[in-house]
């Protein structure tokens, strides 16, 4: 390993401590506790004295880098949090529309500092570019404060501050695109070709597939590539820049010097104008070095370029250490550089120059490719996104060959559309159905149970198993080393920890899981193979339908009997369209309030088109869901729809759960005169722990002993402290989602 290895190795372990581990005050400490490491190593000798002062040095200068960098740009910037006043922010990329305005990519102009990086939120400005400076006066929010609680998530993108303007801001535009913007304005021209080359239900992919920008791409096919573990071909990284810069290195032919110049400028173009995320860059650094060393006539090692690169992302800004799309992309090359040329070179060993041994090569290099990616990137998947995904190398062995020439054919389409736009049609309409085989395989295969499995419980204890194993295996020395040994260890344990995963989710006559959605609402009733969901909204990251589909079909089914809806609010209904994209859905239940709202009418028609029954809850009724019933309870109010919602009462011998949905206290008051309540076990609590809610009429008639609120970072101050000492008064053991996850609750018929 080389010497500068030797150093951006320990560099960055240091700045991912820093970020990770170590308070910011103990930084320089510790830097000079690294350093003062250096004085024993000298008196070690030859290669060891000078890998250990490497090692010392580099520690010291990782955490003494990631303490000026807060001291020196990050702390000007956050000592802003809490200001407000007029302020001009010159735009570095294009707008993009939000729920409730547009979200505008900035640099905060600060007089004396460096200008940080800010996301400024208005209620318009669409057609605004990169260059203008938008004058206004707008509130100042510091940005590693999310959802309410300390987070790298923009800190990682170089993100200092969140701005809200104020009033009408004042534009002033250049007189043409600044040259540092044209590589966002040649993408952003690429997309709009492409939505005029490709048909509709493949523009969406092309256009991620070439400039990395999902925000077009149908939500329920990206659900699909996340769960099958294809979702890193929509995200621009090695895979594409590789592509590219082998139809560079065919194009260009045998003039090395050349070439390589030309790949290196194009690169960090393409770069440029795909948001310059760590993984594109990672890409085109390495890239670049297996272009240089040649030249320069230097071996390409793989160790000392892949640090090194990482070592100079931390250096421009070390809270990329926290980025999952940074350790993701490196972990998935680190994979590829230790096992996918040896995997390749055992399996292809035997094989000779025949058709079908040529096939059998692509096939085995696919798969090596995606085992090598996987073997590294799959405790970080589990670890962000909480699933498993088990189809992923069957998934990319069968998909990795079209995207391939997807993207090489889209660019060749959007090459030859702006100049013969008849002809990139035509281009265009061949290459979509590359586009619709990869969908359909995606889509197809995230239907399984089993495609993604929840990273939790049994799955860990598998996860720890393999790694152990196959670092037991790599170390073996002896002659008897079968693979196929290996394979058959990990799946038989993985076997073995679905069934206890399955048999754990499925255990007790009836589970009652109120599901982590964020500020919303969604609670999973299993009981005997039969499941009803009651609601699906919330703003988790992952989204409310996905979270809800998952928990299904992590029970081994696919199938939902009943999808019990209290009422069309986005936050108990939102998600509904994502999750009948995902599962079959018996019947729909649903109250017949809200007769204008479109999401109702979105939700009844995908229901009439995927061919569910469709009720209307007009009258009491009550349901058998395998070894439980359920009661519900028609609307009792009016005036609005949390007054006109539907609520659910699951029983399963002497354990009862109840679900209220959104109802205010005077609606609570007509369901214990009406509903004939018995004494509950669980309580759902109503409107998220709203303070109109869970009156003490309803407590002290249905005496609760737990209670669970869904309920995520919200402007509404949910859970209400009034409520919150009603549910303590009423002496109920309170679980909350926001803090706890998902909350699952199981109940067995008592014996006859």
């Amino acid at each position: 390993m080389r010497i500068l290895a030797g150093v951006a190795i320990p560099f960055s372990a240091a700045v991912f401590a820093a970020v990770y581990l170590a308070p910011a005050w103990a930084l320089p400490w510790l830097a000079a506790g690294c350093a003062a490491l250096a004085l024993p190593a000298l008196l070690l000798k030859g290669e060891r004295r000078m890998r250990a002062l490497l090692a010392a040095l580099g520690l010291a200068a990782g955490l003494l880098w990631s303490w000026g960098y807060d001291g020196l740009f990050l702390a000007p910037a956050l000592a802003l949090d809490g200001a407000e006043g007029t302020y001009a922010f010159t735009l570095t990329d294009w707008p993009r529309a939000t729920a409730y305005g547009v979200s505008l990519p900035a640099r905060l102009a600060l007089p004396g500092e460096r200008d940080p990086k800010v996301i400024l939120y208005a209620d318009e400005g669409l057609n605004l570019k990169p260059g203008d400076t938008v004058t206004c006066t707008a509130a100042l929010r510091r940005a590693n404060l999310r959802y309410g609680e300390e987070s790298e998530y923009y800190l990682s993108k170089g993100v200092a501050l969140l701005a809200y303007a104020r009033g009408a801001p004042e534009v002033f535009s250049p007189p043409g695109l600044p040259a540092r913007y044209w590589p966002l304005a040649a993408a952003r021209a690429v997309k709009e070709r492409l939505v005029i080359l490709f048909p509709a239900d493949t523009a969406g992919f092309m256009a991620a597939l070439l400039t990395g920008d999902t925000g077009t791409l149908d939500g329920g096919i990206y659900a699909a590539f996340q769960r099958t573990g294809l979702a890193h071909v929509v995200a621009v990284s090695g895979q594409h820049v590789s592509f590219l810069a082998g139809l560079l290195a065919v194009l260009m032919g045998k003039r090395r010097r050349v070439s390589a110049a030309v790949t290196i400028a194009v690169l960090f173009f393409f770069a440029a104008a795909t948001g310059g995320s760590p993984s594109v860059l990672r890409a085109v650094y390495l890239q670049c070095a297996l272009l240089l060393a040649p030249l320069l006539g230097r071996e390409d090692d793989k160790a000392t370029s892949l640090s090194t690169v990482l070592m100079l992302l931390l250096m421009w800004n070390p809270h990329a250490a926290a980025s999952g799309n940074l350790q993701l992309s490196f972990a998935a090359v680190a994979g590829i550089y230790l096992l996918t040329g040896p995997l390749y070179d055992r399996w292809t060993g035997a094989l000779g120059g025949k058709p079908l041994h040529r096939l059998l090569r692509l096939l085995y290099g696919n798969l090596a490719a995606s085992i090598g990616a996987l073997a590294f990137t799959t405790p970080l998947l589990a670890w962000y996104f909480g699933t498993v995904s088990l189809v992923a190398p069957i998934a990319n062995l069968l998909a990795l060959w079209a995207v391939s020439y997807a993207f090489l054919g889209g660019l060749a389409a959007a090459a030859v559309g702006f100049l013969l736009p008849g002809v990139g049609q035509a281009l265009g309409w061949v290459i979509a159905w590359l586009v619709r085989y990869v969908q359909w395989v995606a889509s197809s295969l995230a239907k399984l149970p089993f495609a993604a499995v929840p990273a939790h419980g049994y799955l860990w204890l598998w996860l720890g198993f393999v790694y152990v194993l196959l670092v037991l295996w790599a170390l073996w020395r002896g002659e008897r080393k079968r693979p196929v040994v290996l394979a058959f260890a990990c799946a038989v344990t993985l076997c073995a920890a679905l069934f206890f995963n399955v048999l754990t989710l499925r255990g007790g006559d009836l589970r009652v899981s109120v599901l982590d959605v964020g500020q919303g609402a969604s609670a999973l009733l299993c009981s005997d193979g039969m499941t009803a969901l009651v609601d699906c909204g919330g703003t988790s990251a992952s989204g409310s339908g996905d979270a809800a589909a998952n928990a299904v079909q992590a029970t081994g089914s696919s199938l939902l009997d009943y999808l019990i809806l209290t009422h069309f609010h986005a936050d108990h209904a939102g998600g509904v369209e994502r999750l009948m994209q995902r599962l079959e859905v018996g019947t729909l239940i649903v109250p017949d309030a809200q007769p204008d709202d479109p999401l109702r009418a979105r939700i009844l028609a995908l229901a009439e088109e995927e061919g569910a029954e469709v009720r209307f809850l007009l009258d009491d009724d009550r349901l058998a869901l395998g070894e439980a019933s359920l009661t519900l309870y028609a609307p009792l109010g009016d005036g609005g729809a949390n007054e006109e919602g539907l609520s659910v009462l699951a029983t399963c011998g002497d354990f009862d759960a109840l679900v209220t949905g959104d109802m205010n206290a005077a609606v609570e008051k007509r369901l214990v005169k009406y509903g004939n309540l018995p004494d509950i076990e669980l309580l759902v609590v109503g409107h998220h722990g709203s303070s109109y809610s869970s009156s003490e009429e309803l407590l002290m008639a249905t005496r609760p002993e737990y209670a669970v609120i869904s309920v995520g970072y919200n402007n509404y101050g949910h859970p209400a402290p009034e409520a919150l000492e009603r549910l303590a008064a009423a002496g109920c053991e309170i679980y909350r989602t926001d803090l706890m996850g998902t909350v699952s609750i199981t109940a067995n018929r008592e014996a006859p």
